[in-house]
């Protein structure tokens, strides 16, 4: 049959333009969208603790109130102690005696000195333009901001009722919907419990190394320490290593070895002890996901992209593994068990949808 010939093709293709435009119009504020989702996930529980005593819009602002003391203030502290500390930092590190050092190394007849000052110049170059670029979109991030605590507000009212009613337009069964709500809230938990534990150690850890070998900033580079952490292949290592670098050129052999037992000998492996024990409920994610998804988060959501990118990532794979379980090979329609770590994560379920 000719497309476009009956009123159901017409009636399609309109509402996917439809679509189209509003999701180009909404491009801007997905991080916040996503956000909003994320921050519902972490507070769905405590506001079904207080929706047991209270009406349910009085909870609701509670628990809004409550996350905008817990997670917006902190995170506006934090960020203005990286943008009023960062360019001074750069500065001073640019004009110490190490990058003089530096530049003056050879081996043999190659100079390395010039290429490895080159290489950090560029370096501290593409930091201060990031920088500067985020500054320049502190409005966005205001918006999204507003956007995920409003959205979470709306969500702890309706979400439920939200849900019922779009896995009617979800192309999966409902059981395997349901089973994909489970992961979605699962994974979510896992993540940010995990991240936020991994940032919070390490930052500790990196932070009180540079107080004790008497560095700079040492609440600075505890900050930077701690949003570097979720690059399971880099990690803190972005900040300890270069501190150990600068403590040997400058002839500070002991603090240097304090640096690296602190750095490569703790800090480093908080991560192997911390996210097993969080992700047990859970299948683990690939650390190739956190590292893909963390620089392509903040490429395209800013600086919440270091959390909501790795998610996006993990969201697609969930949805991959539904796709495989109803419409696999064989499967014809059926839906195959739950992953290992399902079962643990059904109860999410029902917490998400207990006030439906």
């Amino acid at each position: 049959m000719p497309f476009l010939q009956t009123s159901r093709d017409r009636a399609a293709l309109m509402i996917l333009i439809l679509a189209v435009a509003v999701a180009i119009g909404l491009s801007p504020f997905f991080s916040g969208l996503l956000g909003a989702a994320v921050l519902y996930v972490i507070w769905a529980r405590p506001y079904q603790w207080l929706e047991r005593a209270l009406k349910p819009g009085i909870a609701a602002a509670l628990v809004l109130v409550s996350a905008l003391l817990l997670i917006a203030l902190p995170a506006t502290w934090l960020i203005g102690l990286l943008i009023d500390q960062a360019p001074d930092a750069l500065r001073r590190a640019q004009t110490s005696d190490v990058f003089s050092r530096i530049a003056e190394m050879r081996v043999g007849s190659f100079q390395v000195g010039p290429e490895l000052a080159k290489a950090t110049d560029s370096l501290l170059s593409w930091l201060s333009s990031q920088l500067a670029g985020f500054v320049g979109g502190a409005t966005s991030l205001v918006l999204n901001f507003v956007i995920a605590f409003f959205g979470l507000y709306y969500l702890l009212r309706s979400g439920p009722q939200m849900w019922a009613a779009a896995r009617s337009y979800i192309p999966f069964s409902a059981s395997t919907s349901d089973a994909l709500l489970n992961r979605f809230v699962g994974v979510t938990e896992a993540t940010l419990l995990g991240t936020a534990l991994v940032a919070v150690a390490q930052g500790t850890l990196v932070g009180t190394g540079f107080w004790l070998v008497d560095l700079p900033n040492p609440l600075f580079w505890g900050t930077v320490t701690a949003f570097a952490s979720v690059l399971p292949v880099l990690g803190s290592g972005l900040v300890w290593a270069p501190a150990a670098i600068m403590l040997l050129a400058q002839g500070r052999v002991g603090a240097a070895a304090t640096m690296l037992v602190i750095g490569a000998g703790i800090a480093s492996n908080v991560d192997n002890l911390i996210r097993p024990l969080v992700y047990k409920r859970v299948s683990n994610t690939h650390p190739m996901i956190t590292l893909v998804g963390a620089f392509a988060g903040v490429r395209y959501f800013g600086l919440l992209g270091i959390l909501l990118g790795p998610l996006a990532i993990a969201y697609l794979f969930e949805l991959l593994h539904a796709y495989r379980q109803e419409y696999g090979a064989g499967s014809e329609g059926a839906v195959a068990p739950p992953a290992a770590g399902a079962a643990d994560v059904r109860t999410d379920t029902s917490r998400v949808a207990a006030h439906a």
